[in-house]
């Protein structure tokens, strides 16, 4: 079905273009579609948090609706004063005009395919629409399903591209290929699960500001006391994400498929620059300090009579050597920066599945501060907390610009 909407889209622009069109207007029109689909995927989770504050209901609609918005109002502005100056008939002769305007329309069609099935995967649909992306209860990210000639894969592949630093005219830069790499698998992905939400109300997961992620110990067995290894190239590590009780509502029902750690380059010019890889748990820690493997597509969940203020919940990723984790991602609004890789001798003990998020250990003060936290402040001012502590590692002003008010410390 979606290869049959595809043809008709890039058929329909074709004959528009060599029967009523330019070579010229072509050209235009594909530049204006290729401009409206960037300013979409840079700004439409920020015009989607503003709309559900004004209309709630439609919050799981809204990323789809400021897509889509987004692109056919640029696009229909650009077109605009692009007619007006053009006005004057430009003929590039009867050959090229021939060959050139058909050809055009195909490529214009072919974006315009690929922006509307990047929305459609936005929308809260059965996982089968607008195309199966992943199969089966078990979906393998590595191996996904395309559309027809991967229209949608072309468009988002592109604003990687051209994104990178765009989102940093001070500070640090961002990357789109960072903060949603693998854009495509993740929308296809989080809407699996039956009776799973896709996003939350509230912010809804931490991480420990300091040895959140540490490698796995050598003798970790799975559930059925066998050896757990590394696969090729890889390193397995641990990651620790605390699910906040007053988030349950949204959030005690959820698929490992709905959990990403983002991984970036160990040398680059910031933490959230150049292109990032998304890798999926396998598992996390059980009873006894095991590790339970779980399919991507098996449905978790989290009692919330039993849970405590916050449940601790110890991930197992295969991290490709020679990347980093950067980022983990929860459902569609979770976003935080993890700590960088704990040394040995200072990684956590593993927790199963379900405990209270352990307390993070007091740090002892610096001498050169004890003076300082013990005199009045100046102006009357009261002195900063020596022993506060940082539960969350969020992203800075300018990424809370890019997706929304996720990543937030608190």
């Amino acid at each position: 079905m979606v290869s049959i909407v595809m043809l008709v889209i890039m058929a329909g622009c074709a004959v528009y273009l060599f029967l009523k069109g330019t070579l010229a207007l072509g050209i235009a029109m594909i530049f204006n579609a290729l401009i409206g689909a960037f300013v979409a995927f840079g700004f439409h989770e920020m015009l989607a948090t503003y709309l559900v504050k004004y209309s709630p209901g439609i919050a799981l609609w809204a990323p789809m609706i400021c897509f889509l918005l987004l692109f056919v109002l640029v696009f229909a502005i650009l077109q605009a004063a692009a007619m007006q100056i053009g006005k004057e008939k430009i003929d590039f002769g009867k050959l090229p005009e021939q060959i050139g305007r058909p050809a055009a329309g195909v490529l214009l069609g072919y974006i315009v395919t690929g922006c509307l099935l990047v929305a459609l995967a936005m929308a809260p649909l059965p996982s089968q629409y607008p195309y199966a992306r992943f199969e089966g209860n078990n979906p393998n990210p590595s191996s996904p399903n395309k559309a027809l000639l991967s229209p949608d894969g072309f468009v988002t592949g592109l604003f990687n591209t051209v994104s990178a630093g765009s989102f940093s005219p001070i500070g640090e830069p961002k990357s789109f290929a960072i903060l949603h790499a693998g854009f495509i698998d993740q929308l296809h992905l989080n809407r699996r699960g039956k009776d799973v939400s896709l996003k939350t109300d509230t912010q809804a997961i931490d991480v420990p500001g300091k040895d959140g992620v540490w490698e796995a110990p050598e003798n970790l067995r799975d559930s059925e006391n066998k050896p757990v290894a590394s696969q090729p190239g890889k390193n397995l590590m641990l990651v620790r994400m605390e699910i906040r009780k007053s988030a349950l509502k949204d959030a005690a029902k959820f698929t490992l498929s709905q959990v990403r750690l983002v991984c970036g380059p160990k040398t680059t010019a910031g933490p959230l620059a150049g292109k990032g890889e998304a890798v999926y748990p396998i598992g996390y820690i059980g009873n006894g300090g095991r590790l339970e493997t779980k399919s991507l597509g098996e449905v978790i969940s989290i009692d919330p009579k039993t849970a405590g203020d916050k449940v601790a919940m110890d991930l197992a990723f295969h991290v490709p050597a020679t990347l980093t984790p950067v980022l983990i991602e929860f459902k569609r609004n979770n976003v935080l920066k993890v700590s960088s890789p704990a040394e040995a001798e200072d990684a956590p003990q593993p927790v199963p599945f379900g405990s209270p998020a352990p307390q993070p250990k007091p740090q002892a003060e610096e001498q050169s501060e004890e003076p300082r936290a013990q005199q009045p402040a100046e102006n009357g001012q009261d002195s900063p907390a020596p022993n506060r502590q940082k539960r969350g590692r969020g992203l800075s002003d300018i990424s809370r610009s890019v997706t929304g008010d996720v990543g937030e410390e608190n």
